[in-house]
């Protein structure tokens, strides 16, 4: 039994650690704003449970950086039952907002009516995609819900490392420059994959040059959704001396069938590696475009120095 003074055993008491005077003091953890929008992930391509399942942990990633974030998951290709519209979303999210703001004024409290968006939508894109955007805006304006909708997630270096990682799980890089251990199906030229046109391509060049850094090996971009596109950078990367080559899908996933994925790898004659998925970066890249949307700033999600 322990006393204000001490323990009465004689045993150590741990103590709460003071807080570290000066600019290199650990910042105090942030939390979503009181009656802050949503943040409802527009998920692109067919529903299924894989994509549910990747969706979910996509925001869960989201909610642990972001305590109290309201992280809600709308489908662009949706039914409105097992997997819920983009529409249906948010306007579920308006009548929430306006419920608890009737609920606290029936209860006597001093409340504001809200006022501002809704929600901020941000797209499950790694890069642009003018047909989906486009999509994802029409659903956005057809719910006549006032909400925010920001870019897409790259080009980032998070995303150059989550395609680092994807490549090394597939025998198909190094997972650490700086070891010099060998990897015998390590690709000496990557193909990234893009899908959404010419502009994605060249949006996935910025994250292949950052990749290029990190591997020491030729990076190029090209149309996952164009016939031709992924052999053709495979020969002018073969023409410049790069014999093993490996196909890196620059997507989260959804976007496109996987049959488009092992089609071109087979075209080109190299390996793949699995699409980003929700890798730890996707949640936190979703997350950095909620808060710059609002204005606030948790810690920034910052590329992993190349090694």
């Amino acid at each position: 039994m322990s006393s204000p003074t001490g323990p009465a055993s004689g045993l150590p008491v741990r103590m709460p650690r003071p807080r570290q005077p000066g600019r290199h003091r650990r910042p105090e953890p942030l939390a979503a704003p009181e009656g802050a929008p949503a943040l409802v992930l527009a998920v692109p391509g067919t529903p299924a449970a894989a994509t549910r399942s990747l969706a979910e942990e996509v925001v869960s990633i989201a909610r642990s950086e972001l305590p109290g974030l309201d992280a809600r998951i709308g489908y662009l290709d949706g039914d409105d039952s097992e997997f819920p519209t983009l529409q249906a979303v948010l306007t579920h999210a308006a009548e929430e907002r306006s419920a608890r703001y009737e609920q606290a004024k029936a209860a006597g409290m001093d409340v504001k009516e809200p006022d501002g968006p809704v929600a901020v939508v941000v797209p499950l894109l790694a890069g642009p995609d003018s047909a989906l955007l486009r999509r994802i805006r029409r659903a956005v304006m057809d719910s006549r819900i006032a909400a925010d909708l920001t870019d897409v997630l790259g080009p980032h270096p998070l995303l150059a490392e989550a395609l680092h990682v994807r490549l090394s799980e597939a025998g198909l890089a190094r997972a650490d420059r700086a070891r010099l251990f060998a990897v015998t199906t390590a690709a000496d030229g990557i193909i990234l994959g893009a899908v959404g046109g010419e502009e994605a391509v060249q949006a996935a060049g910025i994250t292949g040059m950052l990749l290029a850094a990190r591997l020491a090996v030729p990076v190029m971009a090209a149309a996952l959704d164009q016939d031709g596109s992924i052999a053709s950078i495979a020969d002018q990367l073969r023409s410049s001396g790069s014999q093993q080559l490996a196909l890196a899908p620059y997507l989260i996933g959804p976007e496109i069938d996987p049959a488009v994925i092992e089609e071109a790898a087979k075209e080109a004659g190299c390996s793949a590696a699995e699409p980003l998925g929700p890798y730890p970066a996707i949640g936190k890249l979703v997350l950095a475009k909620y808060t710059t949307a609002l204005g606030i700033a948790p810690q920034q999600a910052q590329g992993a120095p190349v090694r």
